[in-house]
């Protein structure tokens, strides 16, 4: 499905993008279309195509399975830019002096690996006059729900992309993708609720039927007796002390979504 563009006069531009930092872009997705890399365009630029909210920094977010990662990377660098695997998780870089590509295939929590759902339900688009893919809604969604940092909270971008999205959203696959993580999507519902009274109504009253449903269900069952924290997965560090003090299981090594050492490394790259 085509991305509709959005009415010019809807549009916030933050920040200004340096002519250098466009033409490295372009130069990236251009290497990755002649290569025949399989890839869709997140981050700030998705987001900018879905919302009006455009938000110039000094990265690209590039989507690729994990199968294409390395590949990916191979081909910048052949290019001429500096290139690194920067967790094996889920991340790798590239850089051309202070602007870097950012090449993903999972997410720091290891909970949303890139699959070929991703492929099958992007969006074609054109960004910098170059044809690409974008990653679907539902996954932007999906990720950014569960961001919960300290210094990092996307919390206000699941609320624009409902806000924009809201009746073109495959809904039923959204619940599909939170799977165990449920409770946060409801959470972020309730939410929209409370940021935006006058368009609460716009959330499918189906979903909402769903997920209280299964938070009344729940409420009414007995709780697990393991002590596990699903905290970690929505936050890296701010609940470090759960898993290492108070006696609780890392959820991200339970649902194996990440190795000990996968999470011993990106707990280490804390600043």
């Amino acid at each position: 499905m085509p991305v509709q563009p959005r009415n010019s006069p809807n549009r916030y531009v933050q920040g200004v993008l340096d002519p250098a930092s466009r033409d490295f872009y372009i130069h990236t997705l251009q290497l990755l279309n002649e290569a025949q890399i399989p890839f869709m365009l997140g981050g700030a630029y998705a987001l900018a195509q879905y919302t009006g909210i455009e938000r110039h920094t000094k990265d690209l977010d590039i989507f690729v399975r994990p199968r294409d990662a390395q590949r990916t990377l191979d081909v910048l660098q052949a290019a001429g830019y500096q290139t690194q695997l920067t967790f094996s998780h889920w991340l790798g870089k590239a850089h051309c002096g202070d602007d870097f590509v950012d090449v993903i295939f999972s997410s720091g929590n290891g909970a949303c690996p890139v699959d070929d759902d991703w492929f099958r339900y992007a969006r074609r688009s054109d960004v910098f006059g170059v044809p690409v893919l974008l990653m679907p809604p539902e996954e932007m969604i999906w990720q950014k729900a569960l961001i919960l940092e300290r210094e990092r909270y996307d919390g206000a971008d699941v609320a624009h992309l409902i806000h924009s999205l809201a009746e073109t959203l495959e809904w039923p696959r959204l619940l599909e993708r939170f799977e165990r993580y449920w409770r946060v999507l409801l959470s972020h519902l309730i939410l929209f609720g409370f940021i935006y009274p006058s368009e609460r109504n716009r959330i499918p009253a189906t979903v909402l039927q769903d997920l209280l449903e299964r938070l009344s269900q729940e409420h009414h069952m007995e709780p697990p007796t393991e002590k596990i924290c699903h905290g970690t997965v929505l936050s890296r560090q701010q609940y470090l002390v759960d898993v290492s003090l108070w006696g609780y299981a890392d959820a991200r090594l339970e649902t194996g979504h990440m190795s000990a050492r996968e999470i011993k490394e990106w707990t280490e790259s804390i600043e």
